[in-house]
Parts: structure tokens; sequence; C-alpha cells
């Protein structure tokens, strides 16, 4: 890793107004105009809007101050909303910030999303000298790099066809490999990876860690996948509400992001202050969560897991259900969803229901726990209530399995039997 900057971030910003900007017309936007100016209802908004939220202001980066240096593999990790993507944005010259600098040495090789920077229209082909051109390259330099290039990503039977027609996995692949093999110094990657298969995924992390290690080019990448966070990067940031709460070791970070002390492993967990994403805990929000029985939430083998839920509801659900996730400590889903019997929702606060599940499927290892609330429709689908996406720990302690591990191909595939009501 060289000594010298890649990136330099002082004091970014970046603010967003929240709510539709613009009529689309002129007329529309002189009737909005004085409609706020008569403290009025805005004749152009959209049935259902807030009106309290209309012109308000959003900090999505709120003073990030940040140096990276040429060779570094940089893991970036947060919630969703923690002004990952926007940062990435910025850095990649999309969008500007609001205040602030940032300084970048180099040419940058940016993938924010599958099929950035592709024209549908054109073939694969035709992209890849597309974007070489946008990246100052010369017709003859992108031919030297074009084999490898459609050797890497596996989509040779299609190079000449429109990418229109290719499905996300192929997007990734092509898109992965333009953005791995022109020449660039810098390689932005945000979660990219989630649609191409393992066995590409193996070769595009290996790829990036030789670029970042052999070849000398910067690397920031955007990941939910702990693991990968830990295979590639070798320093972590961690964004939260805009702002950066840690910056150094990757495991350090990777706890602070999942919140995980091992050492205490809580059974109580309030969750009246946690911010709820999209329409959770509007109609139905869950108080706090409690493992029962215990001290601290550790199981042995054979023993159920008993635990209760307090929440508040404003209406009447007939049958509600709890699901209760659990996922490695990579943070990949090891148990898509253990049910709980049906049980009734009633208007009122502080509604307390216990639950029973048998854990003796998991293996001595610790876990991470999510809890939902939610109700089936008459063709089973399930809608959420609530998710306070936090987190709780339980660490699972089984001598007999102790050499045991998951194997990926199960992960979740795993089923436990329906939480039986207490």
């Amino acid at each position: 890793m060289s000594e010298q900057l890649a990136i330099k971030i002082k004091g970014l910003k970046k603010q967003y107004r929240l709510g539709q900007i613009g009529g689309g017309t002129l007329t529309a936007d002189l009737q909005s105009w004085w409609a706020r100016v008569r403290h009025k209802e805005d004749p152009n908004s959209k049935i259902g809007t807030d009106q309290r939220l209309l012109g308000q202001r959003f900090w999505a980066l709120n003073g990030i101050d940040l140096e990276i240096r040429q060779g570094e593999a940089i893991g970036i990790i947060g919630g969703n909303g923690a002004g990952k993507s926007t940062m990435l944005k910025i850095l990649s010259r999309i969008t500007a910030p609001t205040e602030g600098s940032v300084d970048i040495y180099g040419r940058i090789a940016s993938m924010l999303e599958v099929g950035t920077g592709f024209s549908p229209e054109m073939t694969g082909r035709e992209n890849i000298y597309m974007n070489g051109a946008i990246l100052g390259m010369t017709k003859a330099e992108i031919d030297a790099k074009m084999e490898d290039i459609i050797d890497f990503s596996e989509v040779r039977d299609f190079i000449d066809t429109p990418v229109k027609r290719y499905s996300s996995g192929m997007y990734v692949k092509l898109a992965f490999s333009v953005a791995a093999h022109l020449d660039s110094e810098i390689m932005i990657m945000d979660e990219v990876l989630a649609v191409g298969d393992m066995a590409f995924q193996k070769k595009c992390l290996d790829k990036m860690r030789d670029a970042a290690t052999v070849q000398g080019k910067t690397v920031l990448y955007v990941s939910h996948n702990m693991n990968t966070i830990r295979k590639l990067c070798d320093r972590c940031i961690v964004l939260d509400k805009g702002r950066i709460i840690f910056d150094g070791d990757v495991e350090e970070a990777i706890s602070v992001y999942m919140g995980n002390d091992y050492s205490t492993l809580p059974v109580y967990h309030d969750f009246t202050a946690k911010e709820r994403n999209y329409h959770f805990g509007q109609q139905v929000f869950i108080n706090h969560f409690r493992f029962l029985d215990k001290q601290i939430a550790e199981y042995s083998a054979g023993e159920k897991l008993k635990y209760e839920i307090c929440f508040d509801s404003k209406i009447v659900i007939e049958e509600a259900r709890c699901i209760l996730r659990i996922r490695d400590r990579n943070n990949a889903l090891l148990i898509a969803g253990c049910l709980s019997e049906p049980f009734q929702v009633k208007i009122g606060k502080a509604q307390i229901k216990s639950f029973e599940v048998d854990i003796g499927c998991l293996v001595q290892d610790e876990y991470c726990l999510s809890i939902e609330i939610v109700s089936a429709d008459q063709v089973g689908n399930y809608y959420a209530y609530d998710n306070p996406a936090a987190i709780m720990l339980i660490q699972v302690i089984n001598r007999d399995q102790e050499k045991n591990v998951w194997e990926k191909r199960y992960w979740s595939n795993v089923r436990l039997p329906e939480a039986r009501r207490l």
C-alpha cells in the first residue's frame, strides 16, 4: 500500500429536500407557490401526501472527513439510509455535494447498481468501447483488453447482443468485468455482487483483492454481506445517519455495525427509540423483546428458546404471527423465518405475547436474531406490520457438536418447528 493519497474528503455534506420538487409545468409551480403563501393545501400534491413533510430538508451526509490511500481496500458498511450510496455517487461525480470538498487523484471506474453506465440498445461489445472511452482510453487500448474482459465476464456467446436482453446476472458479470479491467486507479463497487452466482462472486472478490494488492488500485466496496467484507477489505468504515461512527479494523467495524457484544448477551432489548424503515411501526409497534428464564442469552443443547414481545396496536388483527429470523455472525440468513402460532392483536398498549421454539438443530455458534409481527392474506402472502431492524444475540453451546459448522448450501433452507404459545 502506498502512502500517496487516492481520495481526500473534507467536510462533505449532502442535503435533499423531501417531497416532490416542481409540478412539471410553470402553471403548476405557480399554483403550488400561491397555496403555500396562503397556508393552503397544495392542489398539485398527490393524495395521501403528508403536507408537514413537504419542503423539509434531509441531510444524507452530514460532515464526512476521510482520507484513503492508494492500494487500500476499504469496506463501507451501515444500515439502509446511512449515506453509503450517496457518498459513492458524489465520489463518482454523479451528484454534487452541498458542502465540503472531494479531491480524487486518479481515474474512477464505478459500478453503483446493475447496468450503471450501459446503454440498453447497444451490444455488450459496444458498451465496453463506450465505457473505455468515458475513462479516456483509446480504441487500441480497449482492443488490447477486449478478450480479457469477455473471458472474465462469461458472456462471450451474448457479447454482440443488445444488453437490454441480458439477465440481471449477465449485466453484473459484464459490468464488473469492464470496471475491473479498464485502466482506472480507483474501483467503486456498491452491493453489486448480490445478483451474481456464488462462483462468480468468488472470482470477483479475488479480482478486487488482486487489484488492490498486486496492481495497487484503490477499492471502495459497499456490502451488507459481512463475509465478503472480511475477505476483501483491510480497513472498514461504518456510516450512520450520514456520519462516520467508526474507521479502522474490519472485525471491530463489523461489531460496531452489528451491535455485537458477545461478552454480555443481553436478554432484554428495548425498541421504543429504534427508528423504523418504510411503513413499519405505523399500526403495530414492538416496544421490547425479552428472552425468558435467562440471565444471559446463552443456550445449551436441547434447550427451548422462550421469548416474549410487548407491543402497541392501533388496529385489530385476528390472526397475527411473529417471525423470528436467524442469521450467522456474517449476517448471512440461516433460517428464513420461524413462525409463531397465530394470536389476536387488539387495540391498545403494552400487549404481551410469549412463545417457545425448539432450536435443537443449531450447532454451537453465535447467532443474530430479528423479530417481526406479520399477518397472512387469503393466498398466504405475509404483510409485516413492524420490524425494528434490531439484532438480538444468542450463543448456543453444544459440546457434542463443537466441531460442526454450517455448510453454505443449507443457508436459509433450515426450518424450525412452529413457535408454541406459552
